[in-house]
């Protein structure tokens, strides 16, 4: 399983090297129709360290029709229901004549920059802005004309799993991979606003590697930082979390999305966890070397005279560490002492007498 490779402004940057995930910032809608405010969220999303800063890409028109049918009715999930697709759509959706602006101040910021597209034509219009990989949603998995056009572009691609089965999700990685996608990345994602922890099912991502060999990820819709950082401990390469300014300003994911503090300290709190993460080993690491002394040994505890016998009485177990191991214990016993030692000596082999043969 090899990193994805991606040409940005800055040169190429590798995704899903070990030890070192890759955070995306959404900002989703979350500007609220404000270039500003979107200019603000890339400079929160860079200050807090994310990798990368991610939109969406679609206007009402192309991903849905206007239309008051109960069909077109958002029923559930509490930050979109009460309004039509088309109207939520045209809230949420990022101008389009905005993205090359952006595009071009985010990598000025250090961040890689792309975007989810919803249609072809959006496919087109990212095309010409010469972005580095695409998104896939979770919701658009099954979209197996867009997805041709994806794999068509010749680009690496990230998906989200959410509401997938496992033969939906394989259909849609042959079909990328069969038109030309180079490589292919999973999120692990729970497709409801906000998901609760309960629902996550973390023990997915390590299961994506293993019957997929691709790039394992997370796309966190949860409220908190502490599952994006659980499942970089289970292999997450790749971690999308939505960003906003504040969540009181509203917006049409800011209820599950993290303030710049907030996203600051998840980036932090990654860092750290993939920096402990290291390799399996067993023994004495380099810190921990001035510690062994204070591991426990044989020590000599009462005054043992040249012959005596070692005993309970004489021998015991205790700390520090500058004796014979405790599993000699029961060997020593009962033999003899090769000369006379001091209570408080730690007790070596010179000091017992060899047995007799």
């Amino acid at each position: 399983m090899q990193p994805i490779t991606v040409q940005t402004s800055k040169g190429r940057k590798k995704i899903g090297e070990k030890h070192s995930v890759f955070i995306i910032a959404e900002m989703s809608g979350n500007h609220n129709q404000n270039i500003n405010k979107a200019y603000k969220i890339i400079d929160a999303a860079a200050k807090a360290g994310a990798d990368a800063i991610k939109l969406q890409t679609y206007t009402a028109d192309t991903i849905t029709l206007n239309s008051d049918k109960e069909y077109f009715q958002v029923r559930v999930n509490d930050a979109w229901k009460g309004q039509t697709l088309y109207s939520l759509y045209k809230k949420a959706y990022t101008p389009w004549e905005w993205q090359p602006k952006l595009k071009k101040y985010a990598e000025r910021k250090g961040l890689v920059f792309f975007s989810t597209p919803f249609d072809v034509t959006a496919v087109d219009f990212l095309e010409k802005l010469r972005v580095p990989l695409y998104k896939v949603a979770s919701f658009e998995v099954v979209d197996i004309p867009l997805l041709e056009r994806i794999g068509q572009t010749k680009k690496p691609v990230i998906i989200s799993r959410g509401m997938s089965s496992l033969s939906e999700l394989k259909l849609a990685i042959k079909t990328l991979i069969s038109k030309g996608c180079p490589q292919v990345a999973v999120l692990h994602c729970v497709s409801s606003y906000p998901a609760k922890p309960e629902q996550m099912n973390l023990a997915t991502i390590p299961d994506i590697k293993k019957k997929m060999g691709v790039i394992p990820g997370l796309s966190d819709h949860t409220l908190g930082q502490a599952v994006s950082v659980a499942s970089v401990a289970l292999g997450a390469c790749i971690i999308e979390k939505h960003i906003t300014l504040s969540r009181a300003d509203g917006g049409p994911d800011a209820d599950f999305s993290l303030e710049p503090r907030e996203f600051a300290k998840l980036v932090a709190s990654i860092r750290e966890v993939e920096q402990s993460i290291g390799q399996p080993f067993y023994g004495v690491e380099s810190k921990e070397a001035e510690n062994v002394a204070f591991r426990k040994s044989l020590f000599v505890v009462a005054d043992i005279k040249k012959g005596e016998k070692f005993s309970e009485k004489n021998v015991r177990s205790i700390r520090p560490g500058y004796g014979l191991e405790p599993k000699y214990y029961h060997n020593i016993l009962g033999r003899t002492a090769a000369l006379d030692i001091d209570k408080g000596e730690p007790l070596r082999w010179p000091m017992v007498r060899k047995r007799a043969r």
